[in-house]
C-alpha cells in the first residue's frame, strides 16, 4: 500500500460541514466522490472535521491505495471537478503509517470579527459582523487564563464519554486597520465548538459584560451556559496543522 497526503482548502459556505452525511452536500462527500473517479473506492482520514459553514485554508487528508498515482494529474483533475469551492494545492507520497488525523500534533484556527458599524459584503461569508465596539486588551486578558492544559467542558459541546481535556498552546486577538479582529488560536486538538465558544466569551468580555478575571471560575465550573454559547461558524477557518 502507498500512503498519500493531500493538502487542500475550501469555502465552507455551501457545505453541511466536512463529514459525509446522507442527502446533503459535504466537503468529504464531494472530495471522495471526485477521488473515486481516479482511484476507485478508498478510505480517507482528515486532520480536522469542520462544522457547517466553517472554512479551511490548510486542511490535510490522507489515504492509502495499492497503485502509484500520477500526483500532478490527480491534482489537476480534482481542481477541475471541485473548483472554486474546494482547491487542492498538493498530493504527495507520505511515510507509511501517516494518518492526517492521528499523526497531527497541533491545529491552528483563525476567527474573524468585523467590528465596525458598516458591513462588508466581501467579508460576509468569512467574518462575524459585530457592531458594538470591543476591547481587544480585555479579550486577551481573559484568554490568557485558559492557556495550558485544562478540562474545557465549559467550552465544548457535550459528547458522551469523550474527554474534554485539551492543551491550549496560544490564543490572542489582534486588531487590523480595516476593522477586523483576528483570533489566532493553537492547540494540540480542539473539542467540538471549542474555538467558537472561546470567541463567544471573548465578545462578552470585550463589550464589558464579563470581567476577564472571572474566566478561571468559568473554566472550573465546567458549565456550558457560563461560557456564553458559541459564536457563528462562518468566521472560523482552519489555517494550519502541525505534524
Amino acid at each position: 500500500m502507498i500512503t498519500y497526503r493531500l493538502d487542500f482548502a475550501y469555502d465552507g459556505t455551501g457545505f453541511h460541514g466536512y463529514a459525509r452525511q446522507p442527502q446533503v452536500r459535504t466537503v468529504q462527500g464531494e472530495l471522495e466522490d471526485a477521488l473515486f473517479k481516479l482511484t476507485g473506492e478508498l478510505e480517507t482520514a482528515v486532520a480536522g472535521r469542520t462544522d457547517k459553514g466553517v472554512h479551511a485554508t490548510a486542511q490535510v487528508l490522507s489515504f492509502a491505495i495499492d497503485e502509484e498515482l500520477d500526483c500532478g494529474r490527480v491534482v489537476r483533475s480534482l481542481n477541475r471537478q471541485l473548483a472554486p469551492e474546494i482547491a487542492v494545492s498538493s498530493l504527495v507520497t507520505a511515510p507509511k503509517g501517516f494518518n492526517a488525523r492521528f499523526s497531527a500534533i497541533g491545529r491552528e484556527y483563525s476567527y474573524l470579527i468585523l467590528n465596525r458599524s458598516t458591513p462588508n459584503p466581501f467579508l460576509a461569508s468569512t467574518s462575524w459582523h459585530y457592531e458594538t465596539p470591543l476591547d481587544v486588551g480585555s479579550m486577551n486578558r481573559g484568554l490568557q487564563h485558559l492557556i495550558g492544559e485544562h478540562d474545557f467542558a465549559a467550552f465544548c459541546r457535550k459528547a458522551n464519554s469523550r474527554s474534554t481535556v485539551r492543551r491550549l498552546d496560544s490564543a490572542e486577538w489582534s486588531a487590523r486597520a480595516d476593522g477586523i479582529l483576528d483570533l489566532a488560536v493553537a492547540a494540540s486538538s480542539f473539542c467540538h465548538q471549542m474555538v467558537r465558544s472561546l470567541v463567544a466569551l471573548s465578545v462578552e468580555i470585550g463589550r464589558g459584560r464579563v470581567d476577564p478575571d472571572l474566566v478561571p471560575g468559568i473554566l472550573a465550573s465546567r458549565d456550558r451556559q457560563r461560557a456564553k454559547g458559541a459564536a457563528p461558524p462562518h468566521g472560523l477557518t482552519l489555517v494550519g496543522v502541525r505534524y
